[in-house]
């Protein structure tokens, strides 16, 4: 199929607006796959950990190799698109998503089951950003944020509906089927992706920065499995030390490569924007704490409090509703206020938030629980949206693809890290408290790990502090308007 026309002075006769729209369900299918499986897994952790023999405190490595294998592979999507062409890189990312997805429903070991999540986080890494691309490319200048805007709504109803039908699906059938049913859906979007998905003109190809991508990947993955390690892995102190330093040390070695790198995966240059910088920093720290809540609450529901696994998923609604309801109301206040004053009054609203779980118990009325979902997903939902479009809202055409890879990436890495630092934390205080599987002990260990979270989010208001006067006024550009809202 031929490329649609790019130039705004070509008319668009029916076939090619029915090949554009095609274009975009199957873009758009491909994020709710990737955005579905992002959360669904919540609320059957511990219908999984029951299956595997091992306890629900220590699932997290399910959701912590799902988002670092997506980090890992995000900077590195450009580059296979442009060498291996959209169409082929997007129908084989589909295909290693249901393979994953595939061999998850298989695992009979928790060892499995992680393995099996990287190779679906692997698929997921590629879906939206080659289909992104694939829309830039294809669809002419004046049409491309209608187009992003119609693509991210399966990123606000995949959230919605996850840990929901995790929970139906677990109780209805068996947690095996979170994971299977997205083999038909996947292999319809191959075969679909074959036969309507356009070839965009080739582009010219750039070397790939390979020792800087090595570098900066184990970075990331020895900084996120040393935090996984002090509870899931059963790594012993020491190993999780030198797991730290060998991380820290390569992030450092791939920035000093960076700087003298003419084509680095991202370049150094990119930092002298100063909301740049603080929005990355920012949501690295922020989302250290707050990626943390949508795996504790189903634990906490479902191992402290009696919840069924379906009635867990549903708790998660009111969260998600108010986090879309909010998305009108963000950027009037972020214009009349500033990035900056609405940044650090958020920050500290979603720290509050986060520690009133910290008095969650049995006897506590539904309607009060039900109150503090929607609150922090109301203030939640703000802290993303400002965090994302601040990073984003200053940069030059040329590095805003790279700024947005640079984001994504972030963005997952700080998931994984923030899930596997809030389980590490949970398992000290289980240990601390005592294990009492499901009595006021880990109830107790709950409730501390809350806490704490809490602060690491609001100690993070103090870099959004940092913002420059020039650099708090919003812009309205379409940069602002088609940020992906990872969560």
């Amino acid at each position: 199929m031929a490329s649609v026309p790019t130039s705004p002075a070509v008319p668009l006769d029916p076939e090619q607006e029915r090949a554009l729209k095609r274009l975009l369900w199957l873009v758009a299918v491909g994020f709710f796959m990737q955005t579905l499986d992002a959360t669904i897994v919540n609320t059957a952790l511990p219908a999984m950990a029951s299956s595997l023999g091992e306890s629900p405190l220590r699932m997290q490595s399910v959701v912590v190799a799902y988002s670092l294998a997506m980090a890992m592979l995000i900077p590195a999507s450009g580059w296979l698109a442009d060498r291996f062409g959209t169409r082929r890189i997007y129908v084989g990312a589909i295909l290693l998503f249901v393979v994953g997805s595939v061999l998850c429903a298989m695992a009979s070991s928790l060892a499995m089951l992680v393995a099996a999540r990287v190779v679906q986080g692997l698929g997921g890494a590629l879906l939206l950003p080659v289909g992104r691309l694939v829309v830039l490319r294809t669809f002419p200048r004046e049409r491309f944020l209608q187009a992003m805007s119609f693509v991210a709504i399966p990123g606000l109803v995949g959230p919605l509906i996850g840990p929901t039908l995790g929970g139906w699906l677990v109780e209805a059938a068996s947690w095996h089927w979170i994971f299977l049913i997205n083999l038909p859906v996947g292999l319809l979007g191959a075969l679909a992706t074959l036969r309507w998905m356009p070839r965009p003109p080739a582009v010219a190809r750039v070397r790939f920065d390979l020792a800087g991508y090595l570098l900066l990947a184990f970075g990331m993955v020895a900084l996120s499995l040393a935090l996984d390690g002090l509870s899931g892995l059963g790594l012993r102190q020491a190993s999780v030390l030198v797991l730290m330093i060998f991380g820290l040390a390569s992030l450092v070695a791939y920035w000093l490569h960076a700087l003298r790198r003419p084509d680095p995966l991202f370049s150094p240059r990119l930092f002298r924007v100063g909301s740049l910088r603080i929005g990355l920093i920012g949501n690295l720290f922020s989302r250290l704490g707050s990626s943390c809540m949508p795996f504790l609450i189903p634990l906490l529901l479902q191992v402290t409090m009696g919840y069924s696994p379906a009635q867990a998923g549903m708790m998660m609604l009111p969260v998600a509703l108010a986090s879309m309801s909010m998305k009108r109301i963000t950027t009037p206040l972020i214009q009349r206020h500033g990035y900056r004053r609405v940044l650090v009054v958020n920050t500290g609203l979603v720290g509050l938030t986060m520690a009133s779980f910290a008095l969650s118990s049995p006897q506590q009325p539904l309607v009060l629980l039900l109150l503090q979902l929607a609150a922090f997903g109301a203030v939640n939902s703000m802290q993303f949206t400002a965090m994302n479009t601040l990073t984003l809202k200053d940069l030059e055409p040329g590095a805003a693809s790279s700024g947005n890879s640079l984001l994504s990436m972030v963005q997952m890495l700080a998931m994984g890290m923030g899930v596997a630092a809030a389980g590490a934390v949970l398992a000290a205080f289980t240990e601390f408290f005592g294990s009492e599987a499901g009595g006021v002990r880990t109830l107790q260990a709950f409730q501390a790990t809350f806490g704490c979270m809490a602060l690491i989010t609001v100690a993070s208001a103090g870099i959004f502090w940092q913002l420059a006067e020039a650099d708090s006024q919003a812009m309205r550009s379409s940069r602002e308007q088609d940020v992906p809202e990872a969560g």
